[in-house]
């Protein structure tokens, strides 16, 4: 009689089949299969629907988790994949990318003695079979508006915002300065954990909603902003944030120093098919690699060095494991596939000469409470030690940087390049310019995806709401 009235005391959670280490080392392809329907109904039906959803507060764009997860045990996958747009533009994307189990499945009512729900494995499951099965976004029943944005960046904001319009009837034209659409979603974060064909379905989902793609077009060199904003009702910008954090660390300059966002950049080119390897991109083969850094992004820098032959790859953070900003998954990941993690470490500086990189000098840490929230790392005297390195990669965190027509314009910015937004008097996501809104990493600073995602979603709000759009003919 339990196992009827509790089904997540039969069935265990459980992912997709997982592609064994030694093997997916081997190569750049998903580590997790799909899985099958009668799985997916079986871990949806694992959710309590607590009448108090934790897992819907617990994500930025307040998903209606149990309502989709009903609909996924019953077998209605296309009206499971329609609600959850509903919320969220890119489910498929951040069903794969998201830090599940520090966000929705970390507040699951289950992860205390049952674990949580396998939220983010049947997102992304739903969203891929509805697709298959030639399921689309619904777009305005009342037509086009007559009304044109423009957009810069296809981002993941960007992309947001361009579905939103697209599905009130609002002609979207996207502008991007790369080859293919999707920002770091296709440059910077690894096909490990997003295939790349998964951005390319979504390209041909937005397309057919209307949405138009300029690529390999920057605004302000190939098209003046002014034009943008003459020839289009409102603009966009999510342009993210591409400028690492400089921690003026001396020997950053040395030969085999290499900053994250470019390395992973070249990488993706690579992969993609880029007819000449980018000169960012190190030959890692045999070669001792050390990053510097603990969040997301250093994750992605070492996972993909151990797939490019690195003889071996060492992590280091000055924070303890418990206070490292990356996903608990990813770390796992990592050290299952062979990274070495040295933990309460302060890097000192790069030594080495002309000849390049020789080790990375370090200190012990310990964490002091400062009364101000999070705990400090002090250095602890006389643990001065060397960690030899052939390679280095610098992963410190990103800021945004503003283009320069932001200020011709009078797009106000923060100290730290931010873009100003939602100031007294204005929409949620209005620049100091009436007819400019903006979100994102331009906007918040190296951040989620899925909070780039939630501000494109309400960005295109205020987008029709000055526009005189009825939200109505938006999902949003």
């Amino acid at each position: 009689m339990s196992e009827k009235i509790f089904p997540f005391l039969k069935f265990h959670r459980a992912l997709p089949r997982e592609v064994p280490v030694a093997i997916r080392v081997l190569g750049y392809g998903e580590i997790h299969g799909d899985f099958a329907s009668a799985d997916a109904a079986d871990q949806a039906s694992r959710c309590i629907d607590c009448g108090n959803p934790y897992c819907s507060w617990g994500c930025p764009l307040h998903n209606r988790i149990p309502q989709w997860l009903k609909l996924v045990r019953d077998g209605r996958i296309e009206d499971a994949a329609a609600l959850m747009h509903e919320t969220n533009p890119l489910p498929e994307i951040c069903g794969r990318i998201c830090p599940h189990d520090r966000l929705c499945e970390g507040d699951c009512t289950l992860e205390t003695g049952f674990e949580a729900v396998t939220i983010g494995a049947i997102e992304r499951w739903v969203t891929d079979e509805a697709l298959r099965r030639g399921w689309r976004p619904s777009v305005a029943a009342a037509g086009a508006s007559g009304k044109r944005v423009a957009i810069v960046g296809a981002g993941p904001a960007g992309l947001a915002v361009a579905d939103r319009l697209a599905a009130a009837g609002v002609a979207a034209d996207v502008f991007d300065r790369y080859e293919e659409i999707g920002g770091l979603l296709t440059f910077g974060i690894p096909p490990f954990k997003l295939d790349k064909s998964v951005v390319r379905t979504r390209r041909d989902v937005l397309e057919g909603m209307g949405v138009r793609f300029h690529l390999n077009v920057e605004i302000g060199k190939d098209v003046a902003f002014s034009t943008l904003l003459h020839g289009y009702d409102a603009v966009f910008i999510g342009t993210g944030a591409y400028r690492f954090v400089d921690a003026a660390l001396p020997g950053q300059d040395l030969p085999g120093v290499h900053s994250a966002l470019p390395f992973l950049i070249a990488n993706a080119r690579r992969i993609l098919g880029a007819t000449q390897v980018p000169a960012e991109l190190p030959n890692l083969t045999g070669r001792r690699v050390v990053v510097l850094g603990g969040g997301d992004t250093a994750m992605d820098c070492v996972r993909t060095s151990i797939r490019m032959d690195a003889e071996s790859v060492t992590c280091i953070y000055r924070r303890d494991e418990a206070n490292m900003p990356g996903s608990r998954r990813e770390v796992k990941y990592a050290r299952d596939e062979g990274v070495e993690f040295l933990f309460n470490r302060q890097p000192l500086e790069v030594v080495g000469g002309v000849d390049g990189v020789r080790a990375v000098r370090v200190a012990h840490t310990r964490l002091v409470a400062d009364g101000y929230g999070r705990a400090r790392p002090e250095i602890v005297p006389g643990s001065e030690t060397e960690i030899a390195a052939d390679v280095v990669i610098l992963s410190f965190g990103f800021q945004p940087s503003p283009p320069e027509w932001c200020s011709e314009f009078g797009i106000a910015t923060d100290a730290s390049g931010k873009l100003i937004v939602g100031d007294s008097g204005r929409l949620p996501l209005q620049t100091s310019h009436a007819k400019v809104f903006a979100g994102g990493d331009a906007v918040r600073g190296a951040d989620l995806v899925v909070r780039a995602v939630y501000d494109g979603r309400e960005a295109a709000k205020s987008i029709l709401l000055q526009l005189g759009v009825s939200v109505a003919r938006s999902a949003a």
